[in-house]
């Protein structure tokens, strides 16, 4: 096994609560790591940040060979708790929920057949030149003076944006040629004759991923990502029980819902899952994993669903308004 000694990179992710010491020089500090480590601590990016960490780990990665780096996404929201009656502040409350994932990536050769994924792709979208987008999620006074996180009525459709943006630079990286071409005719007819009764096309994705990780920020968002994908009930299984479970763990659902995928006994070797992730600014992030090896429960374990894994997935009833 690998010990604290073994680390050269660790990074850290952690929206809202943004100590100094930095997170990453608390655990350097507990766990006695080495001195020659290098540290990164992130803030303010919001759920899609583990996907970030993880790009910045894997460029990390290609300069320093023979390396070990260590991601450790969180969210820290006691601190933050909203305590005012604005309803956009208030909302983020009944939503969010402490979590963490730490998550090894290595480039030594001695552990590629150990290692469970192999890291294909990381594609990044940021929206943050349009001001309804930079102002859609923001952490900010109330009349009161009273500090919470604000969500703006049009997130859903600025999601649904940017989510576009970000599947129309990771399509040609994935899909294969037969949905590329239907992609291209369409965007030809829409964008460049103009036409405005074509409605925009959406790849299938089903022919290229095996398992979807949909960032579960609230049920409305699991909703909209599954008609919009055009995904089955049992492909956001994993999303949905992620927040029925644990709620929103911010930047670290997605992997909640890869451990529930695995500890479900799905994963085997050649299945490619995809990582959606959104946060404010406003962002959405892909990550591209490819199995490396039979995941089996007995030896690799059931991850955050150990004491409860049985007992899924459960039937959600619909919400229904008066």
């Amino acid at each position: 096994g690998l010990g604290p000694e073994d680390v050269d990179i660790l990074i850290t992710n952690c929206s809202i609560f943004c100590p100094s010491p930095s997170l990453s020089s608390m655990i350097v500090n507990k766990y006695k790591m080495k001195s020659t480590i290098k540290t990164f601590s992130l803030s303010g990016m919001g759920c899609s940040a583990s996907p970030i960490s993880v790009d910045l780990a894997s460029r990390l990665l290609r300069v320093y060979p023979n390396s070990n780096a260590l991601v450790i996404s969180t969210e820290i929201i006691t601190p933050n708790c909203y305590m005012g009656n604005e309803r956009s502040m208030l909302v983020p409350g009944c939503l969010f929920r402490l979590g963490c994932a730490a998550v090894l990536l290595t480039n030594r050769q001695a552990e590629k057949n150990r290692a469970k994924y192999r890291l294909l792709h990381i594609v990044r979208t940021h929206k943050g030149p349009q001001d309804r987008a930079y102002n859609s999620v923001t952490h900010e006074e109330d009349s009161e003076g009273r500090l919470g996180i604000s969500l703006s009525k049009e997130l859903m459709v600025i999601a649904g944006e940017a989510l576009t943006s970000n599947i129309t630079t990771l399509g040609p990286l994935v899909l294969p040629v037969s949905e590329m071409v239907r992609f291209a005719y369409n965007f030809i007819a829409r964008k460049i004759l103009g036409s405005k009764k074509i409605k925009p096309y959406v790849p299938n994705f089903n022919q290229v991923f095996d398992h979807f990780c949909v960032h579960a920020g609230g049920r409305a968002v699991i909703d909209e990502l599954q008609t919009g994908l055009r995904l089955s009930e049992g492909q956001v299984e994993a999303s949905r029980m992620a927040l029925y479970r644990f709620g929103n763990t911010s930047s670290s659902s997605i992997w909640y819902e890869l451990s529930y995928i695995e500890a479900k006994g799905r994963m085997k070797r050649g299945d490619r899952a995809w990582q959606i992730a959104f946060g404010s600014g406003f962002k959405c992030n892909s990550a591209v994993w490819q199995c490396n090896r039979d995941i089996k429960v007995k030896t690799d374990g059931y991850g955050a669903w150990s004491d409860c894994i049985d007992r899924y997935p459960i039937y959600v009833p619909e919400i229904f308004k008066w």
